[in-house]
């Protein structure tokens, strides 16, 4: 069983954070749709009742982002399978 070295300044414990960083969620694979999906977000918790503003939200909770998220997810998944269904 391979077990790998975590041990810090490590080689593998660098990459581990690189892979990290670059999946920083607010680095964009299509650049041109950020304005889309910030639309959406506010839109979401517009209709969840959750005051996000424009810019800094740190005074929320994390069950208020989590809701946020998981319904861009769930609304994500609905316009896919609209979209794989030809609609």
């Amino acid at each position: 069983m391979f077990t790998p070295n975590t041990q810090p300044g490590s080689a593998n414990t660098q990459n581990q954070r690189d892979q990290t960083s670059s999946s920083n969620s607010s680095t964009h694979v299509v650049p041109e749709a950020k304005n889309a999906s910030n639309n959406m977000k506010h839109e979401i918790a517009g209709e969840l009742g959750i005051d996000l503003k424009r810019g800094y939200n740190g005074d929320l909770t994390s069950r208020e982002n989590g809701y946020v998220g998981g319904y861009i997810v769930k609304r994500l998944i609905e316009q896919a399978e609209r979209q794989m269904a030809g609609k």
